[in-house]
């Protein structure tokens, strides 16, 4: 028995935790008995040792048990574990630093360059020398800026973290990291000095953002605020800050923008050889809005080799890179000085040509003019969606070029894959879509004019977001971004960061008139819990229950009396595939059936959140809510035969899975009526952003699994499958973003890379591999793969709180097998296509077998 993994919080920062009692979690391997006991065992930089004491089996998010740490403070902790009478050994130890705690520990002020970097001018370096005082003992880094950073000392990089500080809201939350950079200064402190430069870009804080290409939306100054703090070896302390004595300079990064692209003049320097010589300003700034990270920074993760050169009709030059990314390309080349190279992206190709439509009005294009020689060009401060690259003013080979894949560095933690090869191609599309779209927010698409944190896509997509990786500080942090541009009446804005500020029509007179649409505004409630239910995190919802009532109670004034939500402008079930092209709100399902049904989904989701938080008149009430509002739906919008009003695919599945209905009349009546619409439209997908989530999980609690299988299977237009058939590598934003003769779907929403559809995956990883949570943080588990006989086989690997769990059946014939792995400290129910009943298993390897019963009714499908 040993303890495999001890991790603080969300198991990032790397350095510089922004929590004085962090919460512990472990998992460990061997052995079937359940965790009665464990130790936790604290050492302090004095070497001081702390022990503390629990009983019971709680190992995730468990309370610190130690006195508070203080800024800046480095200790080491362990823990052990008992189980079935025995003690494992102690773990590994695990280091943990906290960053600056208190406003009062920032002696830094941010600055600003006075004469170049103004709006109109490329990218910047700040920089001032560092006279050491001795043999450096540690040193730590800790910076922010107004822009995106890369810091360098002594001609050094520091940290590998991409676009830093990343994006949030940055009149509330300014992010800042940490960084040892003790062997940094200990190289040159036998010369006695060194220097610090900062190359700063506009990122998103002063660059071009939404639709409107809205550049300086929080400020048009870049600002630089760096504290770096130096211990020597003989105990003294140096502390050098952003301040009048810091210098500016230009850059050959001649222009920089996330949607247009990065211009280069390679003869001119980049950070840190840039010279800086020029004065900066002081100005004034809240310290009070410095956050230390909850998740991982922006990185590359990855490279992607080109795979061929291709001759567009036109003549160009196109690099196929095989795979539709996120990041940009890094190119070898040779050329003349002065010699100027061109980068266009694009997602797709249309008619054989670069198919920049798609990108409205992002130039999405970089350039570089050549020093001479040999050189690698690639850019700093943009990232571009794409698969093919236009590359003019040098020949180039598949050999000279790839592509650099940059997302939030988060850990991969599931995995599926079945019978079904195109399904095999859609999970996978649905991963990379989810890597290109969390670049430090969760966005709608990562190419065009937008590139937002849209609250319904996330909305719909965080259960599954929440299987593939580790997304609980992520979306934590991008919470608190929701709740602090939260409006004063609780509407939630379109986007988070909320850059928009768009009045979209109101829906009474006399109130505000930005109306929150359903289904997105509802992300500050389904959010929250979603990431209860992944990782057992009571701490996410405590934080957020004041935005989650704000919201319900918001909800609740917008529905009025009759408590439905018939007035106001709605999304509604976006993008449904029947809409019009430039329409895409013109969907099946009444908006005011969507809306309400969200209304009182959230009100039952709040209701359960303030049980769980101890707030029992708070849970009443708005357990009482729920029920009101489920029974005005049912009233308005439902006849006794369970036929619900606008009749379409999407509003079954909402009544059907959220339980909307009374009788039992209801429910049989609109779980048959919602196979007779998927059957007469010939098993084809037929909802927008709102009931894709939930339509195949409708058909299944309906008891019609062999549908939800063909609709699944289906490879013609609207299905899952069309994409993949044209050769799609991330999940589309449109069911036909291109059409099957080749040519893109003319409307203004037609992204390629856009993850709302691939909220599928979740449905594969619950019903078809059988894998799905059965308590909060997966410390129970139900096992019930839904098996038709339509695919032989699924398996669904998670790396679970508690440790790996594994699923994996398969038909020989008429025989069932299934081989399942369970963690210590988790139970597994299984419900199985076996004439037994179903039972529960503790830890271990377990081999199930026998003959087939088969669930539901298998069908051809196309």
């Amino acid at each position: 028995m040993r303890i495999e993994r001890l991790v603080a919080e969300y198991d990032a920062p790397d350095l510089g935790l922004g929590v004085a009692a962090p919460r512990l979690s472990w998992s460990r391997s061997g052995g079937a008995q359940e965790q009665s006991a464990y130790e936790l065992r604290l050492r302090d930089a004095d070497g001081g040792v702390d022990v503390a004491a629990g009983t019971g089996h709680q190992q995730v998010l468990v309370a610190w048990p130690f006195r508070d740490l203080r800024s800046r403070e480095r200790v080491e902790v362990e823990v052990r574990v008992q189980a079935g009478g025995e003690w494992s050994g102690w773990s590994a130890p695990l280091v943990v630093e906290t960053g600056l705690l208190e406003a009062g520990d920032v002696r830094a002020r941010m600055i600003s360059p006075r004469d170049v970097g103004g709006l109109d001018d490329g990218a910047v370096v700040l920089a001032r020398d560092l006279e050491l005082a001795g043999t450096v003992a540690a040193a730590r880094l800790y910076i922010t800026a107004h822009g995106v950073y890369d810091a360098w000392i002594g001609g050094h990089r520091v940290g590998d973290h991409q676009l830093a500080p990343g994006w949030t809201s940055y009149d509330a939350r300014l992010r800042y990291q940490t960084f040892d950079v003790t062997e940094h200064l200990r190289e040159h402190a036998a010369a006695g000095g060194t220097e610090i430069a900062v190359g700063l870009g506009n990122g998103w804080y002063r660059g071009q953002l939404t639709w409107n290409l809205s550049r300086d939306t929080y400020g048009d100054r870049l600002g630089l605020l760096a504290q770096l703090e130096i211990t020597y070896d003989d105990g003294r302390t140096q502390t050098v800050v952003t301040d009048e004595s810091w210098r500016a300079g230009p850059t050959g990064v001649l222009a920089d923008d996330l949607y247009d692209g990065q211009a280069t003049d390679l003869r001119v320097p980049l950070a840190p050889e840039a010279p800086a010589d020029g004065p900066v300003d002081v100005v004034d700034t809240d310290l009070g809005r410095l956050v230390a990270p909850m998740g991982p920074p922006v990185r590359e993760v990855g490279t992607v080799p080109a795979v061929e050169v291709l001759a567009a009709p036109s003549g160009a030059q196109l690099v196929d890179f095989g795979q539709n990314l996120v990041g940009w390309v890094r190119l070898r080349v040779t050329g003349e000085p002065g010699q100027e190279v061109t980068v266009r992206h694009a997602e797709v190709l249309e008619h054989g040509e670069l198919g920049v439509r798609p990108l409205r009005d992002a130039k999405a294009t970089d350039t570089y003019v050549l020093a001479g020689g040999e050189q690698v060009l690639e850019p700093r401060y943009t990232f571009h969606g794409f698969r093919y690259a236009e590359v003019t003013g040098a020949q180039v080979t598949a050999a000279d070029a790839e592509g650099v894949v940059v997302s939030s560095d988060l850990r991969r933690t599931g995995w599926f894959e079945c019978s079904e090869p195109d399904v095999n191609r859609l999970h996978e599309n649905v991963v990379w879509g989810m890597r290109g779209n969390f670049v430090d927010v969760p966005t709608d698409c990562p190419q065009r004019d937008e590139r937002l944190g849209w609250t319904g896509d996330i909305n719909v997509f965080a259960p599954t977001a929440g299987f593939l990786f580790d997304v609980g500080g992520f979306l934590g942090s991008w919470l608190q971004d929701l709740a602090a541009d939260q409006h004063a009446d609780g509407g939630v804005p379109m986007v988070v960061p909320d850059v928009v500020h768009e009045n979209v029509g109101g829906p009474r007179p006399g109130d505000d008139g930005q109306t929150p649409g359903a289904g997105w505004a509802d992300a500050a409630v389904h959010v929250p819990w979603t990431l209860y239910e992944r990782y057992g995190d009571v701490g996410v919802l405590e934080r957020q229950y004041d935005s989650m009532r704000a919201w319900v109670d918001k909800q609740r004034a917008l529905a009025g009396e009759s408590l439905l939500w018939d007035t106001g402008f709605q999304f509604g079930d976006w993008l449904d595939p029947d809409a019009p092209p430039h329409d895409a709100a013109a969907a099946k399902a009444d908006p005011a059936v969507v809306a309400t049904a969200y209304f009182a989904r959230s009100a039952r989701l709040l209701s359960r959140t303030a049980e769980l938080l101890g707030r029992d008149a708070d849970a009443a009430a708005y357990g009482r809510l729920s029920d009101d509002v489920a029974a005005a739906f049912r009233e308005a919008y439902v006849d006794e035969g369970g036929i619900v009003r606008s009749d379409c695919q999407t509003v079954y599945a909402l009544a059907i899975v959220w339980d909307l209905l009374a009788t039992d009349a209801q429910r049989h009546g609109a779980g048959q009526r919602l196979a007779a619409l998927v059957r007469e439209a010939d098993f084809h997908v037929s909802t927008g952003f709102l009931g894709t989530p939930l339509i195949l999980d409708a058909l299944c609690d309906a008891g019609y699994p062999e549908l939800a299988h063909a609709m699944l299977l289906t490879r013609t237009n609207p299905s899952w499958l069309y994409p993949v058939s044209m050769g799609a590598t991330t999940v589309w934003e449109r069911w036909d973003s291109m059409l099957p003769d080749g040519s893109i779907n003319p409307g203004e929403m037609t992204s390629f890379n856009h993850y709302a559809y691939g909220a599928v995956a979740d449905w594969l990883h619950r019903r078809v591999a059988g894998l799905a949570p059965a308590a909060p943080g997966y410390r129970e588990i139900s096992v019930r793969p839904l098996v038709t006989g339509q695919l032989q086989h699924a398996t669904a690997g998670y790396d679970s709180p508690y440790g790996r769990i594994d699923v994996s059946w398969r038909l020989d014939g008429e025989r069932f097998e299934l081989d399942l792995r369970v963690p210590p400290g988790v139970v597994a129910h299984l419900d199985l296509p076996l004439d037994e009943p179903a039972r529960t298993v503790g830890a271990g390897e377990h081999h199930v077998s026998g003959d087939w019963v088969p669930v539901g009714r298998p069908l051809p499908v196309g």
